[in-house]
Parts: structure tokens; sequence; C-alpha cells
């Protein structure tokens, strides 16, 4: 089987990212993006997708946590469509509930090469929030966007309940996590790409 790894660095005037991925790993993880909460929340996904993750950023978190938490997301995104090259013998589809507490999240994800995310269901004010005294609730959405866009991937993220920000945020994550885990995963009974087109 052809390794599904990805090895990336992305530098701006605002963040540097050095971001490296195995799909068919066991979920450790190495993280620090100077955001402590937005640590929390990669090692979350890598644990709960199975997924291997090293990332190494910095960035200029004086200003705002954003710049540095959405470049890492779009450079996540990215290693995630390399890493699963041509999408061969994959499950495609995933879904999960994962409930933290009070707080109760679902996800749904198609490997499907056509960027899209449907998200829902945050209450109010939860955007305003800033979790962990950095991380800003804004920024869930905003980083699920930038992984969909750049992975290639179709994604509905619904906030069923919660009230507590920092569960519902890990929630939101825990749940991607699983429903990609579903998706990533190598099915021995696909032939080929799991698509009537032919390509993903």
């Amino acid at each position: 089987m052809t390794a599904r790894t990805a090895t990336l660095r992305r530098a701006t005037s605002e963040s540097t990212v050095e971001l490296e991925l195995d799909l068919d790993g066991t979920g450790r993880s190495h993280i620090d993006t100077t955001v402590p909460f937005f640590d929390h929340m990669l090692t979350a996904f890598a644990k709960h997708s199975l997924t291997d993750l090293t990332v190494r950023a910095s960035g200029d978190t004086d200003i705002d946590a954003h710049h540095t938490a959405e470049d890492v997301s779009i450079v996540l995104g990215q290693a995630i469509r390399q890493a699963l090259g041509d999408k061969a013998g994959i499950s495609r589809y995933g879904d999960a509930l994962v409930p933290l507490d009070e707080a109760l999240a679902q996800a749904v994800v198609d490997i499907s090469g056509r960027p899209y995310l449907v998200h829902s269901g945050e209450p109010a004010g939860f955007e305003h929030h800033l979790i962990g005294g950095h991380f800003t609730g804004s920024l869930v959405r905003h980083c699920f966007e930038a992984i969909t866009f750049n992975a290639g991937l179709t994604v509905h993220v619904r906030v069923l309940a919660g009230r507590d920000p920092h569960h519902i945020a890990e929630a939101e994550f825990k749940a991607f996590a699983r429903a990609f885990r579903q998706a990533k995963t190598l099915d021995p009974l696909i032939e080929g790409i799991p698509s009537t087109k032919g390509a993903l």
C-alpha cells in the first residue's frame, strides 16, 4: 500500500507553519501552534481520526490568534488532500454524533473533491467568546472552512445542544474527526475510486 502521508511548509508575513501527517496512523500528535486551545483541538482531531499529526507554527498572535489558526487549517487541508492521493479504495463517507457533557455535535464528511461546508447550531454569542483566553469562538467555523476548502471535502457540522463554549467547540472537532476517520478508511470491498464519475 502506498503511504498516505504529507509534509508541508507554508510561510507568510503573518505565520510560519510546518506540518507532517499520516492518514494511516494511530492518533499520535505533537502540536505547537502557540495557541493553546487550538493545540487542544488539533490533538483531539488527531486522536479521534487516527491520524498521526505534527504541527509546528508561529505567527503574529500578539495581534490575534486568527492568522495562525487560519494558516494551520489551510496547511492541514492541503496535507489531507495530498495524502489522500487518487482516493482509490476509500470509504468516502463518514458520519458521527459526539457528546461532551451537555454539548452534542454531529458531523458528516464526504471526500468528494468538491469543497463545501454547512455549519449551524452554535448558540448566539458563541462567536464572540474567548475560549482559553486566546481562541475566539468564530474561529471554529473559520477553521472548518479552511480545512474543507483546501482538502476538497464536503462537510456538514451541526451543534445540536450545548452551553459551555469549550465543550461545544471540542464536540465539533471530535465529531469532525470521527466522521473523517470513517471516510478516509480503506475498504477492501471497494475497487478503484468510489464514484460513478471515476474521479473524486
